[in-house]
């Protein structure tokens, strides 16, 4: 079994090494995309201490009032929350963008937004305007509302078939690395000091500028140029710049036989996603395991893990590097994600990932309850801290990105990535205003909550999603039907026959 799967990920590298304008494809899009969401995540966290001496020195200028703590809290919330508000509506509006405009093109003006809010975040400080960086939090939301769709539809669609689900998990890794290099350069051996926080918070915006330089050399997505530009040649000449100079006839003729059915399929409304039958556990899945990423308690555990390490006897001066390490861990074990997905399956790999999550998430809470009792407790919870961090890599946090495109048939694509997005904003935005108020009331009690979402999302996965490993999105539409024992076999046939044309998993 072994040397089977050994041989079964020689042969996708070997593809992936066939088609080297894929790997820049997937390396540039991953700049300017989810790695932008990422390193918004964790940047903030090293640069607040500066921020809310920023504010209260700007009111004090200004008015002549002195801020109290809780004003600062409250004005430090409300920035920081501004990146889930932008992203909501950044979300909303990438599917019309990427349908009207293209993949590409989408990705390439997007920078535009990231460069205005990295310039606001440079000046801040100089023009000493805490409203400069609010601002600059809202275009960065913006940006990754619309690249968190735009990312994984243009590199999926310059993909080889058999490798999507290999180069879906590159969506969660370029995250997690964009979250450790905020982590990195957060350090005060580097941009974490009060000259050179404005450098920190503004440096997604040479990542935006490297991506607008280098993008317009690579090819638009063949099958968006195809289906929905009509420029045959264009297509041929994108597939052969992206994989090689073959015949590319057959898959030609594929996304023909799509563009074929595109034409009596309408892309449906997220109002029209709802109410259809024939895809509700589908829409289901996406609500159920969309919330559960946010409630997984990821956040918790990066919370804790500078107490919990503190605690373990570590210096103070020590626990930025130590977060550092919770960073790379992540990093690591979402790469190596990346050679299990296509042999394991996704399944396997959330049902695994959530309940392995819930018990460490109930060891973790022990280990702290009786850290104050037993010497030797806070090592455990330091070790188990890197336990969820890989749970989480290597389960939930790599296979959910792409789920929308993968169970749903074409026509429900978008209205189901809108769905995913604005609940994903929607829920990180609630856990920021509630998460401080839950940690206040129910200390590392806190894990309790988010045990029972893993234990619960971990149960449904289980029992309610079929395995989707080498499936198109009509067999798994029947697998769901099969499991679910609905009546309406007929009706599901025919609304998802003009999906025949799915891409392999």
């Amino acid at each position: 079994m072994f040397f089977g799967q050994s041989a079964a990920m020689t042969q996708y590298f070997t593809l992936l090494l066939d088609c080297p304008l894929v790997i820049v494809v997937i390396f540039i899009a991953s700049i300017g995309g989810t790695f932008h969401y990422g390193y918004c995540l964790s940047a903030m966290t090293s640069s607040s201490p500066f921020l809310k001496i920023l504010m209260n020195e700007s009111i004090l200028h200004r008015y002549n009032v002195q801020l109290e703590a809780s004003q600062i809290s409250l004005i430090w919330s409300f920035t920081v929350s501004m990146f889930c508000v932008g992203g909501l509506l950044g979300s909303l509006a990438a599917g019309l963008l990427v349908s009207k405009f293209g993949r590409k093109k989408c990705l390439l003006f997007n920078n535009f937004l990231v460069i205005s809010g990295a310039l606001l975040m440079l000046f801040s400080k100089k023009a000493a305007s805490f409203e400069m960086i609010i601002v600059g939090r809202f275009l960065y939301g913006i940006s990754a509302g619309v690249c968190l769709t735009a990312h994984p539809l243009y590199v999926l669609e310059c993909t080889p078939k058999r490798l999507s689900g290999m180069v879906g998990v590159t969506l969660s890794t370029s995250a997690s690395f964009g979250r450790f290099c905020g982590q990195l350069l957060g350090i005060s051996e580097l941009l974490g000091t009060e000259e050179n926080w404005p450098w920190l918070l503004g440096f997604t915006g040479f990542t935006a500028l490297f991506q607008l330089v280098t993008l317009p050399f690579l090819p638009e997505s063949p099958s968006f140029l195809l289906l929905q530009s009509g420029d045959h040649q264009a297509c041929e000449k994108a597939l052969k710049r992206l994989r090689g100079d073959k015949d590319y006839s057959r898959e030609v003729e594929e996304m023909l036989e799509e563009k074929a059915a595109l034409q009596c399929v309408r892309s449906r409304s997220v109002w029209e996603l709802i109410q259809d039958q024939t895809v509700r556990w589908q829409l289901i899945t996406i609500v159920i395991c969309f919330i559960t990423l946010q409630f997984s308690g990821i956040t918790a555990v990066y919370f804790y893990s500078s107490d919990v390490f503190r605690t373990a006897g570590m210096p103070e001066e020590k626990l930025p590097y130590a977060a550092v390490g919770t960073g790379l861990c992540e990093v690591f074990t979402s790469a190596a994600c990346c050679m299990l997905i296509e042999n394991t399956g996704r399944k396997v790999l959330m049902f695994r990932g959530y309940i392995a999550m819930a018990l460490t998430l109930a060891l973790v809470t022990i280990t702290l309850y009786f850290r104050s009792h037993v010497s030797w407790m806070p090592y455990c919870s330091m070790v188990l801290i890197f336990v969820f961090i890989f749970f989480y890599a290597i389960g939930p946090g790599a296979v959910t990105a792409p789920l929308p495109s993968q169970i749903f048939p074409q026509a429900f694509k978008s209205a189901a990535y809108t769905v995913a997005c604005t609940l994903s904003w929607t829920v990180l935005f609630m856990l920021g205003l509630l998460f401080p108020l839950i940690v206040e009331s129910l200390d590392y009690f806190c894990f309790v909550i988010f045990l029972v979402f893993c234990l619960a999302c971990g149960t449904f996965v289980k029992f309610n999603i079929p395995e989707m490993k080498n499936q198109t999105a009509l067999e798994i539409a029947a697998a769901f039907e099969r499991m679910h024992g609905k009546s309406g076999e007929s009706e599901t046939k025919t609304s998802i026959d003009n999906s025949l044309y799915e891409t392999k998993l």
